[in-house]
């Protein structure tokens, strides 16, 4: 039967702030990377049409493309929630189907200042970071049965350069630089923004909540919150490390 070389699962990844440790800014001074695992099943019956469906409730058609940034700032499509009483309604529908989706959340944040002070020659962060994710996932996928069949990793589209780059990355990192040996289940897919990808902005909804809620955890976060039951679990439901590894 087709496709059964492929794993039942894809994984859509985002970044938030930035991996420079020349100018960090003080007010964001995290980096946080977020695997956002799906069942595909889940993806093509339940995901994707619920987004599509919020899109033309609120636009009256899908060519929007949901961004946190330009959703907390209200720019561009988001120029809608200018309106109190619309951006209300966004709200309450947004964060409904965020916490009905079904998908899994593994994310690596690291606190750069901590970083660059702890190591004479800290390491990119967002090499640190894919290290992480990508061993996590693959605990996780082994605990399905899912470790021998091919799963993707999609992530956005940024650069020739940087795209070459990350994939180098990748590359080395599935071939043994890792605590787990080498891993030749996965494989990276670069899409751009453009093809306004429903698992992509899924993953850009995710990053940022993540990064403010280590940044400031007593400050008040409802994204967050309907993030945190989705991130895997260890034993005993315990997160840190497991769906959330902070790093140093």
């Amino acid at each position: 039967m087709p496709g059964n070389e492929f794993s039942d699962y894809i994984v859509y990844v985002d970044e938030s702030g930035d991996h420079s440790l020349t100018a960090i800014n003080p007010q964001n001074p995290v980096f946080v990377l977020a695997f956002c695992i799906i069942e595909k099943a889940a993806y093509y019956d339940t995901i994707v049409p619920r987004m599509q469906k919020l899109k033309f409730d609120f636009w009256g058609h899908d060519c929007v493309i949901m961004h946190s940034h330009d959703i907390r700032k209200a720019k561009g499509d988001f120029n809608i929630l200018l309106n109190a009483r619309t951006r209300a309604a966004f709200v309450e529908r947004m964060n409904a189907t965020m916490e009905d989706l079904p998908f899994t959340v593994i994310a690596a944040v690291i606190d750069k200042p901590r970083h660059r002070a702890r190591y004479a020659n800290p390491r990119n962060p967002y090499e640190i970071a894919l290290a992480f994710c990508i061993e996590r996932l693959q605990h996780w996928l082994r605990e399905r049965n899912q470790s021998e069949p091919l799963t993707y990793i999609v992530v956005e589209r940024r650069g020739a350069a940087e795209d070459a780059k990350l994939e180098l990355e990748f590359r080395r990192i599935a071939d043994g630089q890792n605590a787990l040996g080498r891993i030749d289940n996965l494989a990276i897919r670069f899409m751009d923004k453009r093809n306004n990808s429903t698992g992509l902005q899924l993953a850009d909804l995710v990053a940022h909540p993540i990064g403010r809620h280590v940044i400031d955890p007593a400050q008040a976060n409802r994204a967050f919150e309907l993030i945190e039951p989705k991130l895997r679990r260890g034993p005993n439901g315990r997160v840190p490390g497991y769906g959330l590894k902070i790093f140093p």
